[in-house]
This record gives C-alpha cells, sequence and structure tokens, in this order.
C-alpha cells in the first residue's frame, strides 16, 4: 500500500520547500524529479556548516565548476537544480553571471516547472542593465500570448521587475491587451506590470489610459487596487491622463473610497480592526492627485475627505496612516478653511503620540501645513515647544525647525524665552542647532536694542563656545551704536564674566567692551532704573584682561583682543599703566607671532611714545550697522543707489568720500582690482594699529569665513587678517600703502598741539615702530627724473576715454621726491548737445596701486563742448618700475532724467608712472 504525504522541510533563512514524499512496504524514497532538492540540501548544509569563510569560499567555487561543467554539457536535465544552486549562491553575493543563458534556455522550454524556474533566475540573477535582457524578449512576448494563464502571469511578473525601456516598448500592446483579459489575476498582474511601463516610458502613457479608468470599476479588489496604483502613476506622468481622470473618474473614485469606509468587517482585508488600510491610502493618493489645482474635483471630495478623518480609529497604526494620507490629500487640494483645521487638529494628535514616529511624521506635515495656514498651527505651538524638549534627537530637531518657521512678531518674546530657558539644561549635541536658531530669532525679530543685547548675553553666558562669529560681530556693532547702554552693557558682561569664563565668545565680546568702555565699568556711569550698583575696581578690570590672556583655552583671537584692550586700558588707568606693561611684556617671547608683534609695538607705545598713547588709543568709532548687515548678507549697495552721486557716502567716523563700494560688482572686476581707500587721518591710525586691511573680496560682496578678513568688525580689530608689519619689505603683498596715510597724517584732529607733515609722520612711524623697518622711509628713487613741483611733468596728456557722447583727458604731474605718486588731473567734456547732470566719476585700480578722488569740479557738464569739469586722481603705485599703471572706469550721469552709464579701462598710461 502507498500512501502519498506532503511535507516541508526548512533551509537558512526560514524558506520552506514543498517535497514529495512517497511511504511504501519498509521503506521511503525520493522520486527521481525531485533528487534535485535533496542536492539542493546538501550545498546549503555545506556551506552552512562552514567555520571560517575561506571555507565557504572554497565550497562555492567547488559548486560553481560543478555548474560550469553541466552547462558546458548543455545537460537539459540537470539546468534546473544548477540555477537554483545559483541562486542560492547570489543571495550569498557570490558571482553568478555564467549562469544567465541557462535562465534564458529554461524559460524558452515548454514545461511549466522549467519556466518558472527560469523566470525566478531571470528575476534574480539579471537586471534591466544586461545587455543579454534583449535575447529574452521573444520568448517573454511568446509567453504573454500563451493559453496557460499561470505561464503569462509568470511573464508579467518578471517582465514588471526587470524591463527594461527597449522591452517596454516592444511588449506594451501585449500588456495592454492583458489588461481586459477575463481573468481578474490576469488583469492584475498586467497593471502591475503596466506600472513598470509608464515608468520607464513616459511616452506610452496615453495607450494605457482607457483601460486604467475601466480598472476603477472593478470588483476584484486585487485588480482595483493594481488599477489605482496605475491611475496614480499616469496622473503623475501625463497631464493629459490627469485631466482626463479628474473629469471622468472623480465622482467614481469618491464613491468608491466611501463604500471602503462604510463597508462591513472583511476578515481577508482587515488590519488590526481597520478595513482595508492598503486600498484606503491607495484612494487617497490618487484623489490628492486629482484634487491639486482644481476647484471643482476638490469639493467633491470634501465630504468623504471629512468622514475618513473623524471616523477612522486613531488607536491603531494602521489606522493613523490612513489618517496622515488623509491629512496630506487636505493639505494639497484647495482651500478648504474647516478641513484644514480638522487636518492640522489630527496633526495636534500625534504630537501627544507616545510612538516617536507618529510624532516625527506629524512635524513634517506640521512644516508644510504652516505654509497654508499658519494660524491653525500657532494653537499647537506649547505641543510643538514641548517636542523641542523630547528625548529622541531627531523629533527635538524637527520641531525646533517648526517653532522657527512658528515666530513672527506678535509672539517671538515669549518663544525666545522659552528656548533660551531651555538652553540651560539641553544636552550638549543639541546646542549648536538651538543656540544658532536662537540667535537668528533674536537678531531678526529684535526693536529694542536693549532686549537684543540681553538675550544675547544669555546665550553667550550658557553656550557662547557654539556661537558662530558673525554673532558675536554683530552683537558688537550692536553695542557700538547703543551709546546709553555703554554702561550697562559692560557692566552686564562683567558679572556673566565672573560664572561663564569658559565661553569663548562672551569672553571675546567682554574683552572688546572692557577695552572700549573700562571707564564706565569702574565709575557706574549709564546706570539704568533696574540695576543694581556693583564696586569694580581698575584692577578688576586688568584681573579679566589678564585671566582671559593666561585661559590655557583662549585662542590666538582672544588673546589678541586682550592685548589691545589692555593698550586701550593703559592710557585710560594710569594706576595700573606698570603692570599692564608687565603682563604685555610676557608675550614678547610668544611663539605665535602675531602676539609677538603685537606686544613689542604696544610695549613701545606705552614706554616710548606717552605724548601719542592717547590719540591712538581713542575710543572706537560707531560701527556702521547697515554696511555689517550688507558685507554679513554679501550684499552692496546696488547701481541705482549711487547713480545720481548727488551726496557722497558717510562713514561712521565723519569722513566723507565717494561711493565707490559698489564699483567692482558694476564693472565685472577680477580680484585684483579694488575701489579706493579713504586717505584720512582715521585711516593713519587703523594702519598704524594694523587694522583696515580689507581684501577685496569683501568689498564684492563675497561670502566668505570671517578669518578671511571679510568681517568689518574683524578688520577694525585686525583678528584674523594679516596685519600690517613693519618687518615687511615687500609692499605689494600689503592691500594697504603706506604714502596716502602718512600724506593725510596732518589732517589728524587729535590732542597734539602740532600738525606733522607727511616727511615727519614717516619719520615718526619709524620711531614709534623703534626703527625695525628703515626700508619704509621716504628715499627719493635715483633712477627717476626729480621734478620741482607738481607742475613739472614730463609725462605728455593721454585720452585716456573717448565715446560718442563723452572724452576724457588726463595730464600727468610727480610730486617732489615721491616718485611712486602721480597726481592725475582728469578733464570731462561733453560732446552732444544735450546738458548732462548728476555727473559722477569712479574708478578702480589693482591691488598694488592705492587710489584718491578729490571731489569734482562740478556735477553738471555743459553741451557741445562749452566748457568742462576737472577732477584730481592721485595714485600711488607701490611697484614703481615693476608694473605700470592700469585702471577701470566708470562714468554715470543723467540725460533728461534718463541714467547713463558708460565704462571702460585705461590701459595706454605712460610708460614710468
Amino acid at each position: 500500500m502507498m500512501i502519498m504525504i506532503w511535507g516541508l522541510k526548512w533551509c537558512g533563512g526560514g524558506r520552506a520547500v514543498v517535497t514529495d514524499w512517497w511511504c511504501g512496504g519498509g521503506g521511503l524514497r525520493v522520486e527521481s524529479g525531485e533528487l534535485w532538492v535533496e542536492e539542493q540540501w546538501d550545498m546549503i548544509r555545506a556551506i552552512r556548516a562552514c567555520k571560517t569563510a575561506a571555507e565557504e569560499r572554497g565550497v562555492v567555487r567547488k559548486e560553481c565548476a560543478a555548474i560550469r561543467a553541466a552547462v558546458s554539457e548543455n545537460d537539459h536535465d540537470y539546468r534546473h537544480r544548477n540555477l537554483a544552486k545559483l541562486m542560492f549562491i547570489h543571495m550569498l553575493g557570490y558571482p553568478t553571471h555564467f549562469g544567465q543563458m541557462d535562465c534564458l534556455k529554461s524559460i524558452a522550454s515548454a514545461g511549466f516547472p522549467e519556466k518558472r524556474i527560469g523566470y525566478l533566475g531571470l528575476m534574480l540573477l539579471l537586471d534591466e542593465r544586461q545587455e543579454v535582457l534583449m535575447l529574452v524578449t521573444n520568448s517573454v512576448k511568446q509567453d504573454l500570448n500563451h493559453s496557460n494563464q499561470y505561464i503569462v502571469g509568470l511573464a508579467l511578473c518578471a517582465l514588471g521587475n526587470i524591463c527594461s525601456a527597449e522591452m517596454a516598448r516592444d511588449l506594451a500592446p501585449e500588456v495592454e491587451r492583458l489588461l481586459q483579459s477575463r481573468d481578474p489575476n490576469i488583469r492584475k498582474k498586467a497593471a502591475l506590470c503596466s506600472v513598470r511601463i509608464v515608468r520607464k516610458v513616459s511616452d506610452l502613457a496615453e495607450n494605457f489610459i482607457s483601460s486604467a479608468a475601466a480598472l476603477l470599476k472593478e470588483k476584484h479588489h486585487g485588480a482595483l487596487i493594481a488599477g489605482v496604483q496605475l491611475c496614480t502613476d499616469l496622473c503623475r506622468v501625463s497631464a493629459e491622463a490627469l485631466e482626463y481622470f479628474r473629469k471622468k473618474c472623480t465622482e467614481g473614485l469618491v464613491k468608491v473610497l466611501k463604500d471602503v469606509v462604510n463597508s462591513p468587517y472583511a476578515p481577508e482585508y482587515d488590519v488590526a480592526g481597520v478595513t482595508d488600510p492598503f486600498l484606503h491610502i491607495r484612494l487617497l493618493r490618487l484623489l490628492r492627485l486629482l484634487g491639486h489645482g482644481d476647484a471643482d474635483a476638490s469639493d467633491c471630495m470634501n465630504d468623504i475627505l471629512a468622514q475618513v478623518a473623524s471616523k477612522t480609529e486613531t488607536n491603531k497604526n494602521a489606522g493613523n496612516a490612513i489618517l496622515y494620507e488623509c491629512v496630506e490629500t487636505i493639505m494639497s487640494i484647495e482651500d478648504n478653511s474647516g478641513l484644514r483645521v480638522l487636518a492640522i487638529n489630527i496633526l495636534g494628535r500625534f504630537l501627544s503620540n507616545r510612538d516617536n514616529n507618529i510624532r516625527y511624521v506629524a512635524l513634517n506635515m506640521l512644516m508644510k501645513a504652516i505654509a497654508v495656514d499658519a494660524k491653525a498651527v500657532q494653537r499647537h505651538r506649547v505641543t510643538i515647544l514641548e517636542c523641542v524638549k523630547d528625548s529622541d534627537a531627531s523629533i527635538r530637531k524637527r520641531a525646533l525647525e517648526l517653532v522657527f518657521l512658528l515666530v513672527n512678531d506678535s509672539n517671538f518674546k515669549p518663544l525666545t524665552k522659552e528656548l533660551v530657558d531651555y538652553l540651560e539644561i539641553s544636552d550638549q549635541d543639541f546646542k549648536e542647532d538651538l543656540t544658532d536658531k536662537i540667535c537668528s530669532i533674536v537678531e531678526k525679530f529684535s526693536m529694542e536694542k536693549i532686549w537684543y543685547i540681553d538675550q544675547m548675553l544669555k546665550v553667550l553666558s550658557e553656550a557662547g563656545n557654539f556661537v558662530k562669529d558673525e554673532v558675536w560681530h554683530a552683537l558688537i556693532v550692536v553695542i557700538s551704536n547703543a551709546s546709553d547702554l555703554h554702561g550697562y552693557t559692560v557692566r552686564s558682561l562683567y558679572k556673566a564674566f565672573q560664572s561663564s569664563s569658559e565661553q569663548e565668545s562672551l569672553v571675546r565680546v567682554v574683552v572688546w567692551c572692557i577695552g572700549e568702555y573700562g571707564e564706565m565699568l569702574i565709575n557706574n556711569i549709564g546706570m539704568l532704573d533696574r540695576e543694581e550698583p556693583i564696586t569694580v575696581t581698575e584692577s578688576d578690570a586688568v584681573d579679566v584682561l589678564e585671566i582671559s590672556m593666561k585661559r590655557h583655552t583662549s585662542d590666538i583671537t582672544t588673546r589678541s583682543m586682550s592685548l589691545i584692550a589692555l593698550l586701550k586700558l593703559s592710557s585710560r588707568f594710569p594706576s595700573c599703566s606698570k603692570r599692564i606693561s608687565d603682563i604685555i611684556i610676557q608675550h614678547k617671547g610668544s611663539f605665535v607671532l602675531e602676539l609677538q608683534q603685537r606686544s613689542i609695538e604696544f610695549n613701545s607705545i606705552i614706554a616710548k611714545h606717552q605724548s601719542i598713547r592717547s590719540a591712538l588709543v581713542e575710543r572706537m568709532p560707531v560701527l556702521d550697522e547697515a554696511t555689517y548687515s550688507g558685507r554679513r548678507s554679501g550684499s552692496l549697495p546696488t547701481a541705482a543707489s549711487t547713480s545720481t552721486g548727488a551726496s557722497p557716502l558717510n562713514l561712521p567716523n565723519g569722513v566723507t568720500k565717494a561711493p565707490a563700494a559698489p564699483l567692482i560688482d558694476l564693472l565685472d572686476l577680477s580680484s585684483d582690482y579694488a575701489p579706493m581707500p579713504s586717505s584720512s587721518g582715521g585711516d593713519f591710525l587703523q594702519d598704524l594699529l594694523g587694522v583696515g586691511l580689507t581684501p577685496i573680496s569683501s568689498l564684492s560682496g563675497t561670502n566668505q569665513a570671517p578669518t578671511s578678513g571679510t568681517d568689518v568688525l574683524m578688520d577694525l580689530l585686525s583678528i584674523g587678517t594679516p596685519s600690517f608689519s613693519p618687518i615687511q619689505n615687500d609692499l605689494s603683498t600689503s592691500q594697504t600703502s603706506i604714502q596716502a596715510p602718512l600724506e593725510s597724517l596732518s589732517s589728524i584732529s587729535s590732542p597734539l598741539s602740532t600738525q606733522v607733515s607727511s616727511h615727519a609722520g614717516a619719520g615718526s612711524m619709524i620711531d614709534l615702530l623703534d626703527g625695525l623697518s628703515p626700508s619704509l622711509s621716504m628715499k627719493t628713487d635715483p633712477t627717476q627724473p626729480d621734478f620741482s613741483g607738481t607742475n613739472g611733468s614730463i609725462y605728455p596728456s593721454i585720452v585716456a576715454f573717448q565715446s560718442n557722447n563723452l572724452k576724457m583727458e588726463f595730464s600727468f604731474s610727480k610730486q617732489h621726491g615721491n616718485p611712486q605718486t602721480t597726481l592725475i588731473d582728469a578733464t570731462f567734456t561733453n560732446l552732444s548737445s544735450n546738458v548732462y547732470t548728476d555727473f559722477i566719476f569712479q574708478a578702480a585700480v589693482p591691488k598694488f596701486i592705492q587710489l584718491h578722488l578729490d571731489p569734482a569740479t562740478s556735477n553738471t557738464l555743459p553741451a557741445s563742448e562749452n566748457g568742462s569739469t576737472t577732477q584730481r586722481v592721485r595714485v600711488t603705485n607701490s611697484q614703481h618700475g615693476q608694473k605700470n599703471l592700469a585702471m577701470r572706469i566708470r562714468i554715470a550721469y543723467k540725460v533728461n532724467n534718463k541714467d547713463v552709464l558708460e565704462q571702460g579701462q585705461i590701459s595706454n598710461f605712460p610708460p614710468g608712472l
């Protein structure tokens, strides 16, 4: 008596193999047709028994060699078992390309078992990038037309997984035909295969529109859900399909969704008590595409969306998935304020869920919703703030980004207070992001300087090491502009330093403020009503600077700023002058060249030049907030703002110069050209202290790191840029020439009773620096002619620029004993019959040249050459004798109230200038 038993044998990874066992008489045997199962098991057992990777590779090599031999012999009987082994080897990560042709031969076989193993191998061992895949197209086409529905299903499944664009074009008609098959399973697989074809070749989308619309009326669940997915993909790739489904199928989809929502319990499609969540989600995604941008379609689905949002269970994950898709659909379709409030309330409930994933997706959706209905999101502000304090780092970060978006003019103070309070207890890993957002909020919304200063001091005290350089730079700019708060600020900073001396950014601001307003700290000047007087001696103020110098964590920036502050206090605190000098002298032997140089120079000022020290260490001029903000954002005034030329640019220290800052952008100059610097007494002091060396990149609006010298405050402090070195002999490496400041020394208004000439200024400077750089003294060049005066030029005049409307001529002269400096008299003549008004001349020169423009004699040019306007230009060529002068010019004027701009480059200067 023979009995057939169906059994399951388990292999590695949880896979089960069904075998046919025959039991009869007294023995157990395996059918010869199923012998490959035992061989497969033997290979799996051998591989699993390996102790090392090398041993496993040996077993695999042995099996692959046997399979290669069978492939070369074209063994038909063993082909399917070899493919089964190859698939297991492929899943282990070993190369199996030599078995690809056997897959194609198995597919071409007549029997279903061989085709099944062949198609399985095709999907595992090949992909759409393999050229050999083209050989299988004909076999797949034959199987798509096969009378056996299971073989058709195999072909559709394989095509839906690996078809390339070429295969999609060749086989699309067969797949389109199968979408109308009588068998619902074939229609389902054909729909899924069509999704792959449409994604690969969007041009074929129009061929599937009508067939896909018919699938939306399916009663078979699998065919319906596959049809909905096909319609969704068609809408994404084809505007024609989107319009078709929007007009023809919206009402039908709403009805289908309504039936699903109100359907009775169906155990085969039920997930955790929620009816068919997968079909729910597919329908909602398709409705989202149809309703976006179309008011009629949106109105049609409003009621069912409200029903889904209110009836879906929220205590199961499947229900939450449906609600999330429903909310996203509501936020994507056309405006319905009631529905949107309902959707945002659902997200608010998500935020109270204990599941981190649900809270994270809710925060993501709220970030999108805030652009649509900010007021509704504001109602959940308290819950969102709680999420900022969550233990999960990803939720904290996302909630912080959302809070930043919620800040407006009416709530920035309470929100800032909440964030600053949390900053005190937040994790170190989160402080950087939190600090950055708080600083952005304070800077963007602060209307009162005192509130701005208070909040920034709190941030610096709690997280000063995480504050970016541009933030504390901006704070210093604000402090310098708040003259009535100088005393309050320096006292607050002094108190903060006592408890937070390890916060680097705080220390820098403290050092700067004590250097500028130290006497206000000592004398309690500018007390506010809410302040309590404190007792601080001069020695206490110096202690702060000494501590900041000796802290092991202080970097070169902090120590350099401390040295400058000490130099300033040496003049204001005479009783501590000796102590300050001793502190400065300690850095004479510093290994850091910057500190060593500053120490030597500052000690020389204190010891040998008492008479001019007070003038050198005067309080910093008020920093221009508008200019600093423009440089931070990388923007400069546009041409429109300077086209009239009626009003020059007023700098903070009272110096007036032409508005040449945007010239780089207007003329599209290279990095070798820089606008003219101002020549004034203030510039001399800055040059002497090594400040004001702003590279061309900062003038052209380039946004660079603070240490590159682009920041105005770093320029003023001479931190992060090469300071002026008296030991430097090559003037071409300096951005600013020495000559002009020395010439303008006589214009400095200082406590000194005498006015110093340019030569005296040069001598004083060399003496001031202990004569370390004799090469900087003014010496005449014996190779150049000696001119008796400014009018003794031997250089011929040139026509520097001429157009149809305007002519500009240059005449040249030299100063006695100064061959590097050339005086240029520019004469402008109007060649047209119209009067030119609001005339402006601007110029840019290479960085080795210093340029100074005097005001023009008139800003009006008479018509028809009936008069002219002149303007004096002074250029100093630090590479005199090595490089010739070069200049780019820009001339702006108005003709009949219309702005005209002319520009060009002058390269025909006489040699020797």
